[in-house]
């Protein structure tokens, strides 16, 4: 599986690293707009990503915006539902009006932080990401 780990948070990125290598090539971008820019390379090379996890509070781009702009970019690809990349957001924010913004945009998993190995572990089963 290849996957994207978009967090502007050196700590926090280099822990998710860390806690997702075993299940596949992780890519990092630090700010939205190389989010952005990383999945549609991807997608253009025809090696899409599996999985990304997306910081909402990040330069350049949100991750709320990140994520509209990503699965705008798999309908244009005629990528729907199901079969587009699988999305867990990460952020410090637990607010109802950030939760459902979220799932609005079709994310499939919203983790707050800080972020354990057990949290990520759950939600990649949940998503048949890995065995349980």
């Amino acid at each position: 599986m290849r996957i994207l780990i978009a967090e502007d948070d050196f700590i926090s990125r280099t822990i998710m690293k860390k806690y997702l290598t075993q299940y596949g090539e992780c890519d990092v971008a630090i700010d939205g707009e190389e989010a952005v820019a990383l999945f549609r390379l991807a997608m253009d090379e025809g090696r899409p990503y599996g999985l990304i996890t997306l910081d909402i509070m990040m330069p350049k781009m949100d991750g709320q915006n990140v994520l509209k702009e990503i699965r705008s970019m798999e309908s244009d690809n005629k990528i729907y539902g199901g079969d587009g990349v699988k999305v867990i957001m990460t952020t410090a924010l637990s607010d109802k009006k950030n939760v459902l913004s979220a799932f609005k945009s079709q994310c499939e998993a919203y983790l707050i932080k800080p972020i354990d190995k057990n949290k990520i572990i759950t939600e990649l089963k949940k998503l048949r990401l890995i065995e349980t």
